[in-house]
């Protein structure tokens, strides 16, 4: 079964509750076996519209990335996130 990366593309405009829902979040990716591979830190840029803030989690198959988003200890922590800031967030499964 092929991994699977959740990526985030984040401008964070209220750090205060974004906090709240990075601590949610990463008891929630605990949870689900989750691996950070990247949070922040720095980057290049090359194409399209950026955000400062990128990250990269693996899972061991969609299934769990797609349980993970869809629990409710992460929507619970996501809730914090809203209108905090703007992000866009993919699954993307793995080649085999």
């Amino acid at each position: 079964m092929p991994k699977a990366y959740w990526i985030a593309h984040v401008t964070v405009n209220d750090p205060e509750p974004y906090a709240l829902y990075a601590a949610g979040a990463t008891e929630a990716f605990k949870k689900f076996g989750a691996r950070v591979l990247a949070r922040g830190g720095n980057f290049e840029w090359l194409e399209g519209e950026s955000h400062p803030r990128n990250v990269v989690i693996e899972f061991d198959s969609m299934k769990q990335a797609l349980a993970c988003y869809n629990s409710a200890q992460y929507q619970d922590a996501k809730k914090h996130r809203e209108g905090a800031g703007i992000a866009n967030i993919m699954i993307v499964e793995a080649s085999e």
